[in-house]
């Protein structure tokens, strides 16, 4: 099931629906005030803190549940903080995987205070709490601003409002070129945090089997499957409200809901339409991978976590700048204890070193983008 492509064929009756012969091509259209802050991050915003945080809240992050916190009380300072009103607990019961969001967040951040002339003194964990398993409460960056005409712009920076993480099945026939290969690996320094891709058929189905695994262990655990399904928001009027988590809307949704065939609860159960079609959906992008990255470090602290996903944001950029889709395929890398065995089979498969971390695994390849996804508004991660 593609969620931008128009059903035609709805329930057990049979109930065909033509968009164009019924008049709802238009309808339930993503909100415009949820992906507003896409268009001209910051624009009209004088202070440069909130205009340099409008284009940081863009930043990927697991499940799209913005789990930052801005405190910018003290003069000249932000101070960075994971709301933990916003984990997941039961698919990232340690937290490893919004750490990395975090530093998506954070780099982003960074490279917007350059673009208006304000160099960054970057403090990560300044209050301590950067072991690894921390349960997050003290601040994980702290930043005082710098005006200054020395600091260098990053090229990467117009990237920020055009990236996204492409979820589409990618061009099954169209590895990653070499030339591609070398400008993703040159958009970070590799040396603590060492890159890999494959395109490699071997490779790419063994990587494929532990990740279609590692996605139906998911959603057959009640519990896991669950967290997800909470944070998905079906229609225009969810996704207006929340501005957040898994966005499903357009005629698709609107009537599939309407007649019952997708909700929470048909979601989680197994059988229906709506947990037949989420199982076909992924299945499908997966299938049309034809290649994968993946990141992995000697450490597992919560400062290295934050590099990662500073390392991995601009990675994600580059792709932008290249024409290259990217997506996290997290899945296997998920910590609770039923995806053990799988885990264990990635960091095989991945050539993953006794006691290292596995940190990203994502699919690369080429496909039109997709348009962007839900955004809360810039003062709602904000506390002055």
């Amino acid at each position: 099931m593609n969620r931008r492509r128009f059903i035609r064929v709805i329930g057990a009756g049979g109930v065909i629906v033509a968009g164009s012969a019924v008049g709802l091509t238009r309808c339930d259209r993503m909100p415009a005030a949820a992906i507003a802050g896409w268009d001209g991050p910051g624009a009209g915003e004088r202070e440069p803190r909130r205009w340099a945080l409008a284009h940081a809240i863009l930043a990927p992050n697991p499940h799209n549940m913005q789990s930052w916190i801005a405190d910018i009380g003290a003069p000249e300072t932000i101070t960075l903080f994971v709301d933990r009103d916003r984990l997941l607990p039961e698919t990232d019961p340690h937290g490893r995987q919004i750490v990395i969001g975090c530093g998506c967040f954070l780099e982003l951040l960074v490279m917007a205070l350059a673009e208006r002339g304000y160099a960054a003194d970057v403090a990560v964990f300044p209050d301590g709490g950067g072991e690894a398993g921390s349960d997050l409460s003290k601040p994980f960056a702290r930043i005082r601003l710098r005006e200054t005409v020395d600091v260098a712009r990053d090229p990467l920076f117009r990237q920020i409002p055009l990236r996204r993480s492409n979820k589409e099945p990618y061009d099954a026939g169209k590895p990653l070129t070499s030339a591609h290969a070398a400008a993703l690996a040159a958009a970070y320094d590799t040396g603590r945090i060492p890159l890999r891709f494959t395109e490699m058929p071997a490779d790419l189905e063994r990587i494929r089997d532990i990740a279609a695994r590692a996605m139906m262990l998911e959603m057959e655990t009640p519990r896991t499957h669950k967290e997800s399904i909470d944070r998905v928001r079906i229609g225009a009027d969810a996704i207006a409200r929340h501005r957040d988590g898994i966005d499903l809307n357009g005629p698709m949704f609107w009537w599939m809901n309407r007649l019952g065939l997708i909700t929470p609860e048909s979601m989680t159960t197994p059988g229906t339409m709506a947990w037949r079609g989420g199982i076909d959906y992924a299945m499908g992008w997966l299938n049309g991978t034809p290649g994968y990255g993946w990141m992995t470090t000697a450490d597992n602290d919560r400062v290295t976590q934050l590099a990662v996903g500073r390392a991995y944001v601009r990675l994600n950029l580059q792709a932008t700048a290249l024409g290259v889709g990217m997506h996290p395929n997290s899945q296997a890398l998920q910590e609770y204890p039923e995806m053990a065995t799988l885990r264990r089979e990635l960091l095989e498969a991945t050539g993953t070193a006794e006691g290292h971390t596995l940190q990203m695994l994502f699919r690369l390849g080429y496909a039109p983008p997709p348009p962007p996804s839900p955004r809360r508004a810039p003062g709602d991660i904000v506390r002055a």
